[in-house]
């Protein structure tokens, strides 16, 4: 139907999203640009986002609390939000994105490979980004269903017999060829 997408604004105190919402700072539900907290393992190559209503230090805590055990080592950027993590008894290391000295990675043990990066992490919103795109603009009441379907895209790693039950309805044990 021709102009009639979204959601109807009847409150005059809450406009209709602007395309190309390019304020600066971190977004907000609030402000059309909620943010996403993720959370990939190194080793384990697990990876976890939720939709928030604003990124602050404390909601970045209860996700990293709840995706990470006690004495994990966090990388992230030098973000002050991240400044709790010590207290929560994470190890923490950032890299310092911004200023004339500004780091990507870091070796810290000298060994030659830079271990302190957050690019595994930058690659997946790359991702994220990339499979929006396409969507041309998602609600913002919608944005968490879209990220959970990039977030089981990006988890599962092949096909599997049990994966095709659970996406077909099959239950557990039936035989895929009857």
């Amino acid at each position: 139907m021709r102009g009639k997408k979204g959601i109807p604004h009847a409150d005059p105190t809450d406009p209709p999203r602007r395309r190309a919402n390019r304020r600066r700072g971190h977004g907000t539900f609030a402000n059309d640009r909620p943010p996403i907290a993720g959370v990939v393992g190194r080793e384990s190559g697990a990876f976890r986002s939720e939709v928030l209503d604003h990124a602050d230090g404390a909601e970045l805590e209860e996700v990293v609390e709840c995706t990470t055990s006690e004495g994990t080592t966090v990388h992230t950027d030098e973000w002050r939000a991240y400044n709790g993590l010590p207290r929560m008894r994470r190890v923490h290391k950032a890299v310092d994105h911004s200023g004339p000295k500004s780091t990507w990675a870091r070796d810290d043990d000298g060994d030659g490979v830079r271990e302190v990066h957050c690019n595994t992490q930058e690659g997946i919103w790359t991702g994220l980004r990339n499979f929006l795109r396409p969507f041309r603009g998602v609600s913002k009441w919608d944005l968490a269903q879209y990220e959970a379907i990039f977030q089981w895209g990006y988890s599962i790693k092949s096909v599997t017999d049990e994966f095709l039950r659970i996406l077909l309805g099959i239950p557990p044990g039936t035989d895929l060829a009857s």
